[in-house]
């Protein structure tokens, strides 16, 4: 039988969904964005602008002068390979004159950050950063004074550091957070496994992280006011802080505050307890969602700041990072440390 109601909702559901289609081609007719599925973050753009570049949004060409010119591990360009034997198996590490005892902690083998800059919406990046426009961080001249930033950047490089005990190290030479900021909030790829599993159901986001195996668990409110109702105890300083989310014009939006003390002195991306981090999640087409994250904080930043890249989809599969399965280097140090302890009060 003819149904013309029928006709009619269907034509006009064909018309809003063309109407509304992206340059990309991805139709959102929902509030909701389908974010489910297996995504990468890999790129070699960095969360800041290099010195020697002016625009955000750059050429193939530059782009390769752009990736010629950046350092591996954060270590000097060029320098990765330069003090690793040629022969591993069979060549020992120089005995002195390195400053990271020849072989560092990795060598080209495990290294997966990535083939290319950033690539949103079509564009290459020279930065995550798209605002200020300069693409760095607005730090403030003196931050509040009670705020601790620890580098551990000279310990990676160099094994040498605060051996005093398990909680002078790394969170993530603990293995308690992925290194990077994997995780965030504030989500960056990083030297290997950048990989991501987005997981909706109509109460929770939760996104599945590689590095290393963590997890992020976000309740979903039906608004902004409603989420920010719902805030955890502030004596609850959990890692990857208190994260609440709603959708909001396509888009997943998701607000973390009161984040541990302890990651925030080591991430890329900090704030106090009074700050905030907000991120946004859209998706812009069958293969890409974008990504933005704005860093809210007087105690730190003269204004807010915001990062875009995106999450591109991946054939996977997603790895499990079973950081301490088989890792000696804990106990390695700290046994080294204290017979070095040892040796001098002989």
């Amino acid at each position: 039988m003819f149904n013309a109601r029928a006709l009619l909702y269907t034509s006009t559901s064909m018309a809003l969904s063309l109407a509304i289609a992206s340059t990309s081609g991805w139709a959102q007719v929902s509030e909701r964005p389908d974010l489910g599925g297996v995504w990468t973050n890999a790129a070699l753009t960095r969360l800041t602008r290099p010195a020697n570049v002016d625009s955000l949004v750059v050429t193939a060409q530059q782009a390769q002068q752009i990736i010629a010119n950046t350092s591996v591990a954060g270590l000097p360009v060029g320098e990765f390979e330069a003090t690793t034997p040629a022969d591993a198996d069979s060549v020992a590490p120089p005995a002195a004159g390195s400053d990271d005892f020849g072989l560092r902690a990795y060598n080209d083998f495990w290294i997966d950050p990535g083939s290319s800059l950033a690539r949103v919406k079509g564009e290459l990046r020279s930065s995550y950063i798209i605002d200020p426009e300069n693409g760095q961080i607005p730090h403030l001249e003196t931050p509040r004074a009670d705020f601790q930033r620890r580098n551990f950047g000279v310990r990676y490089a160099t094994g040498i550091g605060d051996m005093s005990g398990p909680e002078a190290m790394p969170l993530a030479e603990r293995c308690l957070l992925g290194f990077g900021n994997t995780a965030g909030p504030g989500m960056m790829g990083t030297l290997y496994n950048s990989t991501y599993r987005f997981v909706q159901t109509d109460d929770y986001v939760v996104i599945e992280v590689e590095m290393v195996h963590d997890a992020r668990i976000v309740p979903i409110y039906p608004d902004a006011a409603t989420a920010r109702a719902n805030l955890r105890p502030a004596a609850l300083q959990q890692w990857f802080g208190d994260s609440r989310g709603w959708y909001e014009n396509g888009e997943l939006v998701v607000e973390t505050v009161n984040i541990n003390p302890q990651q925030m002195e080591q991430s890329a991306v900090p704030i106090t307890s009074d700050g905030k981090i907000t991120e946004r999640f859209s998706r812009y087409s069958d293969t890409e969602i974008v990504y933005q994250f704005t860093v809210e904080d007087n105690n730190l930043y003269t204004q807010p700041w915001t990062a875009e890249l995106s999450f591109h989809a991946s054939e996977g599969p997603m790895y499990e990072y079973a950081c301490h399965e088989g890792n000696y280097a804990m106990p390695g140090i700290l046994a080294g440390a204290r017979r070095l302890e040892a040796e001098e009060a002989e």
